[in-house]
């Protein structure tokens, strides 16, 4: 980037993320990490004091949530419309049954592979109303991808009217960049130019411990076994941008280029 450009980089959730910024002070991309922070900790699954945790644990019982979470929920639910169910936020028992039961930094569990199983259809044990949400007992939501495009969104809208914001490969592009010709972003091999678009990538090679990874199939409720190893889509928003980059990847090659085609303004497909 060059001057002129504020740029903040930190660990967050897990991942690295970065926030660049023209007419941002760094006070400012700073303040941005902290929402990042404080929502992240709303919408762990890793805490037990966190409201995801809150409601995985509600037993069926209708609970509170904040606005946040309610308008996270309604995202994990249109993420499974439009991937025909591939992206279904209630595949939580089978990452436990991987090993994925605490963030990767710690170490994985002793994997149960035997306890995986399909998920359910997330349209039948989730529930939303205005402040309210409902989980079918034994059921268990993981929002990972969905919810950092969803903040990569939400915060580009919050930064300015010029500003990029990269949460660990879920991004959003706002504004005509550094040079008026959009923000510079490597993808495939390939540096593209995105202005008021989001992009994603969607990996088996990331987030791996011996033969297993974290990118679990819905349909199986094991880790996919798709000919792809990665996805990376450009879309109008971060969070589309993750939808379609995981369900290209979910679908295979024969499949994923016309659905990529249909939903995404670009796409690279490796195997």
């Amino acid at each position: 980037m060059r001057a002129g450009v504020a740029a903040h980089h930190f660990e967050a959730l897990g991942t690295i993320c970065s926030l660049f910024g023209i007419g941002v002070s760094r006070a400012e991309l700073a303040q941005g990490e902290f929402w990042i922070r404080v929502l992240g900790a709303r919408v762990t699954r890793f805490s037990k004091c966190s409201e995801l945790a809150v409601l995985n644990r509600s037993a069926g019982a209708w609970v509170d949530v904040s606005p946040e979470m309610e308008e996270l929920l309604r995202e994990a639910l249109r993420a499974y419309e439009l991937s025909a169910g591939l992206v279904n936020a209630a595949v939580l028992p089978s990452m436990l049954a991987i090993g994925y039961t605490r963030p990767l930094a710690e170490g994985v569990s002793t994997a149960t592979i035997e306890d995986a199983r399909p998920a359910p259809p997330l349209t039948e044990v989730l529930a939303v109303r205005s402040r309210r949400a409902r989980l079918e007992r034994e059921c268990g939501l993981d929002l990972g991808g969905i919810a950092k495009g969803w903040m990569a969104d939400r915060l580009s809208v919050q930064l300015g009217t010029n500003v990029l914001a990269n949460i660990g490969g879920d991004l959003r592009a706002m504004g005509p960049g550094p040079k008026g010709d959009g923000w510079p972003v490597g993808f495939g091999g390939v540096t593209v130019m995105l202005c008021d678009q989001g992009a994603a990538t969607s990996s088996m090679r990331r987030r791996r411990w011996g033969e297993l990874h974290h990118l679990i199939d819905p349909r199986t409720g094991l880790p996919s076994t798709s000919e792809l190893q990665e996805v990376s889509v450009v879309a109008v928003t971060g969070c589309d941008a993750e939808i379609v980059a995981k369900t290209a990847l979910l679908l295979g090659p024969e499949l994923a280029t016309a659905y990529c085609a249909a939903h995404a303004q670009a796409s690279w497909l490796s195997r």
